[in-house]
């Protein structure tokens, strides 16, 4: 009887050794996150629930249940002025159209994560996409610029994957804005708009990044 028990014991112990190379992936954890947020009062969440009825048909400010996480780059060298941009509820330059664009995070080059906006408030950072999408800014120049920064990148895959956990979101909806008229939640009402996308982070950056966030694992 004792011997069994130690063999019973000594599998257990063999177990628990040879778990932890099975690539089972931990919950992620949130990484460092500075908070910095910018005016988000009433007017401007009138102005983003009209938006959105407008593009959506939805009569809310609110994100809720998100399904997509779009990055972006800020084509600035500094997070000062992208601060200074989304701060003001100014008409957009490109549409004319209020609410100001914005993000609800900016990765700066030196690798700190700053949160803008709360993940229960839309933004506007991508057509189509903004009543179901989380926007990722990255201060840089151009997504190669970006990719290439390892301590801005390991911030940012170290962000997208505690979110994309965090909220069931799948890999393949971690998309560049350059992606966006693919995604199958792609929704936008007014006609003139359907077509509108940006170029950062096209397909072929993307699947460098979705590879590399690959890597730190699958959702536990």
């Amino acid at each position: 009887m004792l011997s069994r028990l130690i063999r019973l014991c000594l599998a257990a112990c063999v177990a628990a050794l040879v778990l932890p190379a099975t690539g089972v992936a931990s919950a992620p954890h949130k990484p460092t996150i500075v908070s910095k947020p910018i005016p988000f009062g009433a007017e401007r969440k009138a102005d983003m629930a009209q938006y959105a009825k407008r593009h959506y048909g939805l009569d809310t400010y609110a994100l809720t249940d998100p399904k997509v996480i779009v990055e972006h780059y800020t084509v600035t060298t500094t997070f000062s002025p992208v601060f200074n941009a989304f701060s003001s509820n100014n008409p957009d330059p490109e549409l004319h159209e209020k609410p100001g664009t914005c993000a609800h995070f900016v990765v700066d080059r030196d690798g700190k994560i700053y949160q803008l906006v709360p993940l229960t408030v839309m933004c506007r950072h991508t057509v189509g996409l903004n009543y179901t999408a989380i926007g990722i800014e990255h201060v840089g120049m151009s997504d190669d610029g970006v990719l290439s920064n390892k301590r801005q990148m390991r911030a940012s895959l170290r962000l997208t994957r505690w979110l994309r956990c965090s909220n069931h979101i799948a890999p393949r909806n971690v998309i560049g804005h350059a992606e966006s008229l693919s995604s199958p939640f792609h929704m936008e009402r007014i006609e003139s708009l359907q077509n509108q996308t940006h170029g950062d982070f096209p397909r072929p950056k993307m699947k460098k990044y979705r590879s590399r966030l690959k890597k730190l694992g699958a959702c536990s």
